[in-house]
């Protein structure tokens, strides 16, 4: 079973949506059969609302389920109350980036590409206190709540059971200075620390690649559970988009092989990085 309770949250929802389209039903007639409005099973099957224990029983009920699988059920409802250790933070965390952080640290596999700022899971406390300092409008304690929040999400990385992480970062976020180039030079060592990571891939797109597939950055994640689909994950300044159909995922893993296959290769990566290292030096 996955472990946060966004993920737990998320797969229940994939059940019961499973459920209902076994039995070839709508929303509104599950909701009529068990006096309940449609608007209230979308929102359990959707994972935009509480799903109560008692919800389970009705629904298991109604489609006829085993006993196994109403247990299994009710004991993610149970679980997906619980909060993540990430959710204490307030606002420096906004509710819409608590999603991802949940689904992040039960993912299998993790693929990024960036194309202006260096990826979140490499950066240094230094270079994420910037980013947060600029345009958010957060308190002082807020801004370290949100950089804490990033500094303990690394730690994923290091975890026995590390997601396979592959990175590609345009050579842009190299070479665009936040902070000053002392912090720049601190966060390049990171970068270079961070690619020997038996866990991490990492490679740079250059500005010469010409052409390539992507408009914007996005993160692909994998989970381990086969009922478990991954998802496309795209953030703005106020809110964030989750893709997960097949449609869209295909064609985002068809736009990282790209991406993949024009960036340099790792090794080229790690001494271009280490040639606008010593740039920051001089």
């Amino acid at each position: 079973m996955a472990g946060s309770p966004t993920a737990r949250r998320r797969r229940l929802s994939i059940e019961l949506k499973k459920l209902r389209e076994q039995s070839a039903l709508t929303c509104a007639q599950v909701g009529e059969a068990l006096d309940w409005s449609g608007s209230k099973v979308n929102r359990m099957e959707t994972g935009s609302g509480r799903v109560q224990p008692s919800d389970i029983d009705a629904l298991c009920r109604f489609y006829g389920t085993s006993d196994e699988l109403r247990e299994f059920l009710k004991s993610l409802a149970r679980q997906a109350k619980t909060r993540g250790w990430w959710q204490v933070h307030g606002a420096g965390v906004p509710e819409w980036f608590n999603i991802y952080i949940g689904l992040e640290q039960d993912a299998s596999t993790l693929r990024q590409y960036q194309c202006e700022l260096l990826p979140g899971l490499l950066q240094t406390e230094a270079y994420a206190c910037e980013l947060h300092k600029t345009g958010a409008h957060l308190s002082a304690e807020d801004i370290d709540r949100a950089v804490r929040v990033r500094m303990e999400r690394q730690a994923m990385l290091t975890r026995p059971d590390a997601p396979d992480a592959w990175f590609i970062v345009n050579e842009g976020a190299l070479r665009n200075v936040i902070g000053d180039r002392s912090l720049m030079r601190e966060q390049l060592d990171r970068i270079l620390s961070s690619a020997e990571l038996a866990s991490v891939t990492l490679q740079i797109l250059p500005f010469d690649s010409g052409t390539y597939p992507a408009t914007g950055s996005f993160t692909m994640l994998g989970f381990p559970a086969q009922e478990d689909p991954d998802l496309v994950y795209r953030d703005g300044i106020t809110d964030a988009v989750y893709l997960e159909g097949e449609h869209h995922v295909r064609e985002y893993t068809r736009a990282f092989d790209g991406l993949r296959a024009t960036a340099m290769s790792p090794q080229r990566s790690v001494q271009l990085i280490k040639s606008v290292l010593k740039e920051y030096a001089r």
